[in-house]
């Protein structure tokens, strides 16, 4: 809750005077407006400084001098390596050290054990513009600055440098250089370019500031780069001395203003670059790095800096080729520098340096000075109380989940939507639409193409970014009977040099698709790149990601669908087609969001029981796999699976795994169908069975004809819990062949399982049966499937269609629902579809892709109480759809009123809990299918396959657990023994309720 305030406080510090400022500029484009008022550096305000008093009077003269160099260390190299750091340090007693490649555990024991041999604890630096993973493997990537620059809040760069800066200083760093506050406005910048937060200097500044801040705040000292502004340069200075040949009036209005606000803002220190810029310092060959007149006197005294000032690398050709090693570093702190930054020969830059102060062209005063601002700044960063790095649990505190809902937060609200026409996104009409999605530069389904697929039944083709025609000609032919093609690109570049990864042949490809169907776009890279694609004008939609990484394509998923919204603006120009700022705003659409728990301020670690509790049940032999699922608030935040198919353990369950739902048939399609039916006005719950089939009725014994609706789905109508139909087929136990055929003919058209289809009459013989049997004298609450019977029969007479059709048709199609149906073999491959019992009593073998209940068996596959099929996600959906009150997706699929009406409780003072068609939980008692943290709002059913179903809609929470626990053997009820679908359950609400203390606390 503090951290919350800290944001949002900062946020309004931060964002409501730029808005203001930038009303002035467009008043008056003359005017010069700032972000900030002049702040000291922090780490210079600190009126306690005996530390570093103390740590002074210890020191040499020449170990002051010392403590001006970093110099370049690695995690990734050898002893010797190892030894030549050691011997600086020991003999040389060098300030900090600057790590670049290796790995975090490496870094970490090697950073313990140089401090140890360092008398003054040393500064340690990193470049971790877009996070440690710059420089090291197996650490979290962070976008790059271009894409942060796309992001409408800057509150979110804020918490980025925060995360940033806690990941620093758990790694033991204390210097990250970063923001680049270079203003990109040269498009081939080879060495800027995507490390720039754009070409808007209002946009740099305010960025760049957010991040300083958010690191600063954590203590961790943050370095604004490259000073005087590397953005409109055609040349590295790692290879070459780059020359901007911009006057001073420009120079002071573009490239210096972001340096000047963050100087303003409180910044601790600079990074200056080596350019020649000849309007500051005119001298031919003289990198600014090295010019009194850049770092004295424009950056000290006209800028009013006061904090550490960092040379760029001094080995980099754009100085190192002009001065040899010892000569360059004296120049760089005759210049003004602070601390000088990988020097190559530090024993020889210290000899030139006391030969400089004994020529007195620089004091040791002036010296001392310096080492007691780099000192001060030890201090702030804690280095006066200097602790070892705590190894233990080092990897997985640099990946927390906090930090990654930060990274995926920025990532999410980067995206920008360049072009829509005709509204195609968010992606509507999934009934009717024909959907070909076509990833170019991937070989197999990738992250976007699978996340497509959450949404909408989508085909996925693959093709190189430098297909043979006869590759192009094969695609360009399936895909012809499409309706919208959705083209990606992947594999790309960040850097110019490589044309951003966009080759000839896919700028072709695409623009050929574009003119023959209905296309978006989803570009993942550079934004520059897409001035390389010539066609744009024939897309209907183009959608920017900044990177090829599985979240931002992943959430480019979600935002086409409308589960996210585009709020992304465009950092850069690109041509003259997108000029930066470009990006249009599109709203969710109200479909789901796939997140984390974090998202809603819930700890992946309090959900961590449900996976030792899934695998529980597998170890115990009570199911072989599960889905599990939770959504809240409309957000998908766990979504896992265990196990497999069958204990042979051959096909592992995956998302695309189909169930068998059992007896949530009876709420996800007969229910469905009955509630959208009282909207129409066809069915009333207070009708008699008599007012819907009175030829089957009427003339019935046992008084069938006076059953309501509401006591029939209640379950308090009387009739008896279930008959086994299939008893009076067989004969010896096997089935008799005048009610069954071995294959299927017009006279046996009802599949019953493989090689097995049922006589025409017999569904009728079943609702004779049924209604020949007496209802019970005693009409209080007995679970039954038999009602169902008759309520598949009311749907399919007021219809006039099939229940697979009509629900197919009315729900599960515009909603998206690509698993969710009868007849799963007609959508399905046999092998993603998970098997049941192996029937010895009835079908005499596995059921596979066929009903599992006996009834709705030989109801041909389809009953009002079992024969649905689906996976964990699209379930989820037709919950959060109940939950919403009928609402998903922007479509309202039932009103309020019904939903209402059939979820409540319907008889809770004749102690029935259920609703009309709707299990609820037990009130004020044992037992029921819920645990007892659970809202008497909430409801849902379970299978007696296996699977749970649930909504609460007072804490908005859905909850699904498939799993094929009837399998080999349907007498297994270790499930239910186990308890484990309601101790998951009690897990989630646990979790939730942790959340709601923090928050409270």
């Amino acid at each position: 809750m503090i951290r919350s305030a800290i944001t949002w406080f900062f946020c309004l510090w931060l964002v409501l005077p730029t808005y203001a400022q930038f009303s002035d500029i467009a008043d008056d484009p003359e005017s010069k407006p700032y972000l900030s008022t002049f702040q000291t550096p922090e780490f210079l305000l600190d009126s306690t400084d005996q530390w570093v008093d103390k740590t002074m009077r210890n020191l040499t003269e020449e170990q002051r001098i010392a403590q001006l160099f970093m110099v370049a260390a690695y995690s990734n190299r050898d002893e010797d390596h190892i030894k030549q750091i050691n011997k600086l340090i020991t003999q040389y007693h060098i300030g900090g050290l600057i790590f670049f490649q290796g790995g975090p555990v490496r870094q970490a024991k090697l950073t313990n054990a140089y401090q140890e041999k360092s008398e003054v604890p040393l500064m340690i630096a990193m470049d971790a513009e877009w996070g440690l993973s710059m420089r090291l493997d197996s650490t979290m990537e962070f976008p790059r600055q271009m894409a942060l620059g796309a992001i409408a809040d800057p509150s979110e760069v804020y918490e980025m440098g925060r995360v940033l800066a806690m990941q620093c200083k758990r790694l033991g760093v204390h210097v990250n250089f970063a923001p680049v506050v270079d203003i990109n406005n040269n498009p081939n910048n080879p060495v800027i370019n995507s490390r720039s937060f754009g070409e808007d200097k209002l946009r740099v500044a305010q960025m760049g500031m957010a991040y300083m801040k958010g690191m600063q705040d954590e203590h961790v000292v943050a370095c604004a780069k490259h000073f005087p502004g590397h953005g409109d340069t055609d040349k590295d200075s790692h290879k070459a001395l780059p020359v901007i040949n911009h006057d001073s009036t420009r120079l002071h209005d573009i490239e210096l203003y972001p340096f000047r606000e963050l100087i303003n803002g409180g910044l601790a220190s600079v990074m200056v670059a080596h350019l020649q810029v000849p309007a500051l310092e005119p001298a031919e060959n003289t990198a600014t790095t090295l010019s009194p007149n850049v770092v004295t006197e424009l950056l000290q005294d006209d800028l009013k800096f006061k904090g550490l000032i960092f040379t760029d690398a001094l080995n980099m050709k754009g100085v190192s080729q002009f001065y040899k090693p010892g000569e360059v570093d004296v120049k760089a702190l005759l210049a003004g520098n602070d601390v000088l930054l990988f020097a190559e020969d530090v024993p020889q830059a210290i000899k030139k340096i006391k030969e400089s102060i004994a020529e007195g062209l620089i004091t040791q005063e002036e010296v001392d000075r310096r080492c007691r601002k780099i000192l001060a700044a030890k201090k702030w960063v804690g280095l006066d109380k200097y602790e070892p790095i705590v190894l233990d649990n080092l990897a997985n505190d640099l990946s927390e989940k906090e930090a990654e809902m930060v990274n995926r937060n920025l990532v999410k609200k980067s995206l920008t939507l360049l072009k829509n026409n005709k509204q195609v996104i968010p992606i509507r009409n999934l009934d009717s639409l024909k959907i070909a999605s076509i990833a170019i530069g991937a070989d197999s389904v990738n992250t976007f193409q699978s996340g497509l697929s959450r949404y909408a039944q989508v085909d996925h083709f693959q093709v190189s970014k430098k297909p043979q025609l006869k590759n192009l000609i094969e695609i360009n032919d399936k895909v012809a009977d499409y309706d919208l093609l959705i083209v990606s690109l992947h594999g790309t570049s960040q850097y110019p040099s490589r044309k951003f990864g966009v080759t000839n042949e896919a700028v072709d490809f695409l623009t050929l698709l574009a003119e023959k169907k209905p296309t978006i776009f989803s570009y993942f890279g550079n934004p520059y790149g897409l001035a390389r694609f010539t066609g744009v004008n024939r897309l209907e939609a183009l959608a920017m990601g900044y990177h090829d990484n599985e979240w931002y394509q992943d959430y480019m998923a979600q935002a086409l669908f409308g589960a996210i919204p585009f709020e992304g603006k465009l950092p850069v120009s690109v041509g003259e087609t997108f000029p930066v700022g470009t990006g249009l705003a599109e709203e969710a659409i109200g479909r789901f969001e796939y997140s984390l728990p974090e998202d809603l301020g819930i700890n992946s670690s309090d959900l961590a029981q449900i996976d030792s509790i899934a695998w529980e049940g597998i170890r115990q032999g009570a199911y072989p796999g599960c889905q599990i699922l939770v959504a809240r608030k409309g957000k998908v935040l766990y979504s896992k699976n265990f196990g497999y198919h069958t204990y042979d353990k051959k096909i592992p369950v995956t998302d695309e795994s189909i169930y068998d739902l059992a007896s949530i048939t009876k709420v996800a399609a007969t229910t469905f169908s009955l509630m959208k039916l009282m909207d129409e006005g066809k069915v009333s719950l207070d009708n008699y069975l008599c007012d819907y089939l009175p030829e089957w009725v009427d003339t019935a014994t046992y008084q069938y004809s006076e059953i309501k609706l509401r006591d029939m789905l209640a379950h308090q109508a009387g009739l008896v819990p279930w008959i086994p139909f299939y008893k009076r087929t067989l004969a010896n136990g096997y089935p008799m062949y005048n009610y069954y055929s071995l294959v299927k003919s017009e006279t046996y058209p009802y599949k019953v399982t493989e090689s097995l289809y049922m006589h025409k009459d017999y569904p009728a013989q079943i609702i004779s049966e049924i209604l020949n049997t007496p209802l019970r004298d005693n009409r209080d609450y007995k679970y039954s499937d038999l009602g169902y019977y008759f309520l598949k029969m009311i749907v399919e007479k007021e219809t006039g269609q099939t229940l697979d059709q009509y629900v197919l048709q009315e729900f599960y199609r515009p909603m998206g629902l690509t698993t969710t149906g009868f007849y799963p073999r007609e959508r399905a491959p046999l092998d993603q579809i998970v098997p049941t019992e192996n029937d010895k009593t009835f079908r005499r073998q596995l059921i596979h892709g066929d009903v599992h209940d006996p009834g709705a068996a030989m109801m041909g596959g389809v009953g009002g109480h079992a024969g649905l099929f689906s996976n964990a996600n699209d379930l989820a959906k037709i919950m959060q759809c109940f939950m919403q009150f009928g609402h998903y997706g922007n479509e309202q699929y039932l009103s309020r009123v019904a939903v209402k009406e059939f979820t409540k409780c319907q008889f809770c003072e004749d102690d029935n809990r259920r609703g009309a068609g709707f299990d609820k939980p037990v009130r004020d008692g044992g037992g029921g299918p819920t645990c007892h943290c659970i809202s008497y709002e909430s409801f849902g059913h379970t299978g007696f396959t296996g699977t749970m179903a649930w909504a609460d809609p007072t804490e908005e929470v859905v909850y699904i657990f498939l799993s094929n626990r009837v399998y080999p053997d349907a007498s297994n009820y270790k499930l239910i023994q186990l308890n484990t679908r309601t101790r998951i359950q009690e897990v989630i609400y646990d979790a939730i309720e942790a959340s709601k203390s923090r928050v409270e606390g």
